[in-house]
């Protein structure tokens, strides 16, 4: 039953691509450090140099998110997940549109 059930299910690579374009970034982007508000702010001397300040716990937040930036800002603007239209994915995609938005050419 479990392998004709993967086999009938959508398929997608979208998870896939996602992490191959994040790698490439990580590989190309090594000036780039993590955000202070994500660093580690429970040692002695962290909360000096910024580390943790501001950072959102999304748990906290109306329906656990929270729009807090995790890239460095070099890479802010890179998108790399793009859900599908099939399966699953296509409830991630209307979760994504209705708490982060997506560009009007990834809504159709």
């Amino acid at each position: 039953q479990a392998v004709t059930h993967l086999a009938c299910a959508p398929k997608s690579n979208a998870a896939y691509l996602a992490l191959e374009r994040a790698a490439e970034d990580a590989r190309h982007a090594s000036d780039t450090g993590v955000p202070n508000h994500l660093r580690d702010g429970s040692y002695t001397g962290a909360k000096e140099l910024g580390h943790g300040d501001n950072y959102i716990y999304p748990h906290d937040c109306p329906g656990h998110f929270t729009k807090q930036q995790y890239l460095p800002d070099s890479l802010a603007h890179r998108r790399y997940y793009y859900p599908g239209a099939l399966g699953y994915e296509k409830r991630l995609r209307q979760w994504l549109e209705a708490t982060k938005g997506l560009p009007e050419e990834e809504k159709s």
